[in-house]
């Protein structure tokens, strides 16, 4: 949760602190079992949210699950079709945007495996919407791209704006999410 390194090395005391933690009782889940669970995770100054399993699934597919899939897909891309080329002359925002590519194979096959239905409703989504950025740019709809990039900033700016308690500044002046979350050990 929150890096892309695993293992007892990677550890920190501090990375569940003020993160969310995303419960998943069913209606069999005892009570009993699922305040202390709330305590444990609060505990680590974790903030405890509860939710349904299906929402839970199609929610990290789409806000987790699919941004590994993107890291790991476009260094793929990047590595098979232009080799080391790529990654020399590669400007920062690569770097950025593919971090997360480094995280643990194993367990992402897992979680693939595991969630694999609401991932590829996520990927079936984020495929449209890339398609439709393809037909713009296609048909040199400059208006089409500036309104797309437009409501596409509007609504990042909307969730990581510089005065939301759940976001910090970088030492580059970028926002940061400060909100990573656990799920289900995902």
């Amino acid at each position: 949760a929150g890096t892309e390194r695993s293992g007892v090395e990677a550890s920190r005391t501090d990375l569940f602190v003020d993160h969310d933690c995303i419960l998943t009782p069913v209606p069999e889940t005892d009570p009993e079992a699922l305040a202390r669970v709330h305590s444990l995770w609060r505990a680590t100054g974790a903030r405890t949210v509860e939710m349904a399993v299906d929402r839970h699934d199609h929610l990290l597919a789409a806000t987790s699950h699919l941004p590994h899939l993107l890291a790991f897909s476009l260094v793929g891309y990047l590595a098979d079709g232009l080799g080391d080329e790529a990654f020399e002359f590669a400007a920062g925002g690569l770097r950025d945007q593919t971090r997360i590519a480094s995280s643990d194979p194993r367990m992402w096959t897992d979680i693939c495996l595991a969630n694999g239905p609401a991932i590829r409703e996520a990927l079936a989504g984020y495929c449209r919407a890339l398609d439709g950025i393809d037909r713009l740019i296609a048909d040199a709809d400059e208006a089409g791209l500036m309104a797309a990039f437009a409501a596409a900033k509007a609504a990042r700016d909307r969730y990581w704006a510089s005065d939301s308690p759940r976001t910090g500044a970088s030492p580059a002046g970028d926002r940061v999410d400060d909100r990573r979350g656990v799920s289900n050990g995902q």
